[in-house]
């Protein structure tokens, strides 16, 4: 198999959003004339709202309101100057009252993006690493990769992944003067929490180690004096913890602030931060709205507040306690995720929500893992009891709906968050449609795989039972797959879909560019299985093409490809593999929503290479039919350097020729890291020898040009696919002689020659090298891959060695 290249990031973004904003999920409008916190008009309806994160109810307080109003009557609607100028009056007070909050220093800034911007790049060091968890915030990754340039190292760790961190820390300790960590005090989708109590314990372990704490999440709903929930573990802010808050969200106003101890690296951080030196400074009516929020902060009235909150909060846990509503985390913070797994059924679910009166928040990918979209719930003072009641009690009867809707189960669902399954009576939609589902071709009959699926390359029936072979019994993990082969038929046995997938281990950079797979295979020598996962696929590693017989005008067609899902997501809560791949689809705009909906993200294949209609009388004859440019490419490139080859085909190997052909074969596995797979077992070449199907291709330079060496230099190992095709499955090659004699080329055309001595009219080349299979003649066709990960750790680490030359 060819590699898969990834998509651009924004690209997969904007396909989700655009798919979501069709839904009528996001980018909405609100259409009120004024807000009272407690609803929003959408649509000419009123919703409860319980999407804010003004937690407390702070952004409509009078007191805020008149703040604001004052401020800007007395000095305008903005101070148009660089704070390292001068700040208008306002500021000054601002400080004294958030520094009296926390005790410590506090630096303002104009939002917390461009916060961490200026402060990330001024307390990290050269010297210093940096660890993220990855579900920090963006805002903070966003900062800290700006330090690549600088070649601070910077890693990763899986959410609140102790153990690795410290892994991480012992890896890092001797080569760096400080160790960051960044996360968040509470996480923004699922409402958990930052183990900071734990991580304070790595701290007196590991004096090195640092904390970056983004807690605007955390803010005025919880500590003392509202000074959110990392404060609240600590007994005072140590010199190595550094926090970021909000003035807005539950603040009620607008801008943020850090706040530090170590008066050194303040002072560093204030001189000259960056956005905190260039950007533009808070608006005055932000800042005195600010100020009137900090002085109720600092009254015995934000207690108050925080217990109203809490009652709220208790209410809804309780109500939520005597459901079977998938909460992921359970927790008594005010943001609460329920999750529905699918794309397709968190727009269902919001909408119902929204035809109900409440208004939610979708929670999806990039934010998630596309397998983990579901509804944010927030809890703040301005819902009433009566309302949050109504709420669980729309969720409770809409929820099945949703999955009944979108054809998923409860017991998917529960497994896509890893959640202990309750007592579940789903049932699959009865329907007149059979499902055929074994783990061996040997229980398909062969001609109804072969008038289904047996004209595409390897995975004709006989080719199926070649590969089952091969890669069973065998001593390395990654030499043995499980083959599972999937019929769909209507009540007149008549198939609509058909397709097989393979589970197996793969590389995780497999999908990764090539600098990222050649610094971790430096790292596998001691450590073969490093970021390895195992991974059920469509198709396998070993083959290429239309992997799935799909009837799309069949009046069952969507039921069938449901069905298929229904089945997948049994082997998925089976196997739990890290990634489930479907492959080697054409552009084709219907599936491709299809596959978002369910959860999966595109991604582009490479090119698939195929010669139709071969006609082979002669040389000649064929050269005729390329281009003139490519005639001239053959006669310059090719022609003249077939004479200096000993070229054999073969359909049996002796056991010097098995280790030869073995040997070349690796030799361009190693050498594409591109494409970086385990290798094949050597038994694959012995099951080839005794196969009527196999056949190799073979290169020997003349004696006369090689007199101290007779071992092949070249093989192409093919495939004869019945009278259908002929598949040059895999190359192996000696790369000293490679450019001398243009082995490459000269396998590629004797490849077509023999598949025309054979009277094959089709030639399934697949990926890769797509330019030089077009220069013979081969069409070329765009190929689209549809992926779904548990998580976005591995993207996510495989972008961050990408560009991290000092990783």
């Amino acid at each position: 198999m060819a590699k898969i290249k990834s998509n651009n990031f924004l690209d997969t973004v904007n396909d989700v959003f655009i798919d979501a904003r069709k839904a009528g999920v996001i980018h909405l409008y609100a259409e009120d004339e004024s807000f009272s916190g407690r609803t929003l008009q959408i649509h000419n309806k009123k919703l409860f709202h319980f999407g804010t994160t003004g937690y407390l109810g702070l952004e409509q307080d009078a007191r805020l309101k008149k703040a604001a109003i004052n401020a800007i009557t007395k000095y305008g609607t903005q101070f148009p100057l660089s704070k390292s100028y001068i700040s208008h009056p306002l500021y000054n007070i601002l400080e004294q009252l958030i520094r009296e909050m926390y005790g410590t220093n506090i630096i303002i800034t104009k939002n917390s993006t461009l916060g961490h911007l200026g402060v990330i790049p001024s307390a990290v060091n050269d010297q210093d690493a940096i660890i993220l968890d990855h579900q920090v915030h963006w805002s903070v990754q966003s900062a800290a990769k700006t330090l690549k340039s600088r070649s601070v190292t910077i890693e990763m760790i899986r959410h609140n992944n102790l153990q690795m961190l410290e892994d991480k820390i012992k890896a890092l300790s001797s080569k760096h003067k400080r160790i960051w960590y960044m996360v968040d005090g509470i996480y923004s989708m699922y409402g958990d929490y930052a183990p900071i109590k734990e991580l304070l314990e790595l701290c007196n372990k590991y004096p090195q180690l640092f904390l970056y704490c983004d807690d605007v999440h955390g803010m005025s709903w919880i500590g003392k004096k509202g000074t959110g929930f990392v404060l609240s573990q600590l007994n005072e802010l140590p010199e190595n913890i550094l926090i970021f808050g909000t003035l807005s969200k539950t603040f009620g106003a607008s801008g943020a602030f850090l706040a530090c101890s170590d008066t050194k690296m303040y002072q560093r951080i204030k001189t000259f931060g960056g956005p905190l030196t260039f950007s533009a400074q808070l608006e005055p009516a932000s800042v005195g709205a600010a100020i009137a929020s900090a002085r109720i902060h600092l009254s015995p009235e934000i207690y108050t507040l925080q217990s109203e909150l809490k009652d709220r909060i208790d209410l809804f846990n309780d109500l939520l306690s005597h459901t079977d509503l998938p909460l992921v985390h359970e927790n008594n913070s005010p943001v609460f995720y329920i999750g529905t797994g699918m794309p397709k059924t968190g727009y269902n679910f919001v909408n119902r929500l929204m035809n109900e009166g409440f208004f939610v928040n979708l929670g999806l990918f990039p934010a998630v893992p596309v397998k983990n979209t579901g509804v944010r719930i927030t809890i703040s003072r301005h819902n009433q009891k009566e309302e949050i009641k109504s709420l669980v009690e729309a969720m409770v009867y809409h929820f099945p709906k949703a999955l009944a809707d979108t054809n998923t189960t409860k017991k998917s669902v529960f497994s896509a968050f890893k959640i202990a399954t309750p007592s579940l009576t789903d049932t699959e939609s009865l329907s007149t449609l059979s499902v055929q589902m074994v783990d061996t071709i040997k229980k398909i009959q062969k001609e109804e795989w072969n008038a289904l699926l047996g004209k595409h390359g390897i995975f004709d029936w006989d080719g199926l039972l070649f590969l089952e072979n091969v890669f069973n019994n065998n001593a390395a993990k990654e030499h043995n797959w499980k083959f599972y082969y999937f019929i769909i038929r209507d009540a007149k046995n008549k198939p609509i879909l058909a397709t097989f997938f393979t589970f197996n281990i793969w590389k995780e950079d497999m999908l990764a560019s090539e600098k990222v797979s050649i610094k971790l295979e430096a790292q596998r020598v001691k450590n073969p299985y490093l970021y390895t996962s195992y991974v059920l696929s469509m198709g396998s590693l070993f083959t290429e093409g239309q992997h799935y017989y799909f009837d799309k005008t069949h009046p069952k067609s969507k039921l069938a490809f449901n069905m298929m899902f229904q089945k997948l997501e049994g082997l998925d809560v089976e196997f739990n593999p890290s990634m489930l791949v479907l492959r080697d689809f054409e552009i084709d705009a219907d599936l491709n929503q299809k596959f978002h909906q369910q959860g999966f993200i595109k991604t582009n294949m490479p090119d698939s290479c195929i010669i139709e209609n071969l006609a082979w009388k002669s040389t000649d004859e064929y050269i005729a039919t390329l281009s003139s440019r490519n005639r001239r490419h053959f006669r310059k490139d090719i022609l003249p350097f077939e004479s200096c080859f000993e070229i054999t085909i073969k359909s049996e190997l002796n056991s010097q020729e098995l280790f030869d052909l073995y040997e070349l074969y690796e030799n361009v596995r190693k050498n594409n890291r591109g494409l970086n797979t385990f290798s094949f077992p050597i038994k694959m070449l012995k099951n080839m020898s005794n196969h009527p199907n196999w056949e190799f291709i073979i290169l020997s330079l003349k004696k006369e040009l090689n007199s101290q060496n007779n071992h092949p230099v070249g093989v192409m190992f093919c495939y004869k696919n019945g009278n259908y095709s002929y598949t040059p499955a895999f190359v192996g090659l000696n790369y000293k002689y490679l450019k001398k004699y243009q082995i490459y080329r000269q396998l590629l055309f004797q490849t077509i020659k023999r598949a025309g001595e054979l009277h094959f009219k089709n030639i399934n080349f697949g990926m890769t090298a797509a330019f030089e299979k077009k220069k013979l003649g081969a069409k070329i066709t765009s190929k689209i891959a549809y992926i779904q990960a548990k998580d976005n750790f591995s993207m996510e680490m495989m972008d961050a060695i990408s560009n991290e030359d000092s990783y």
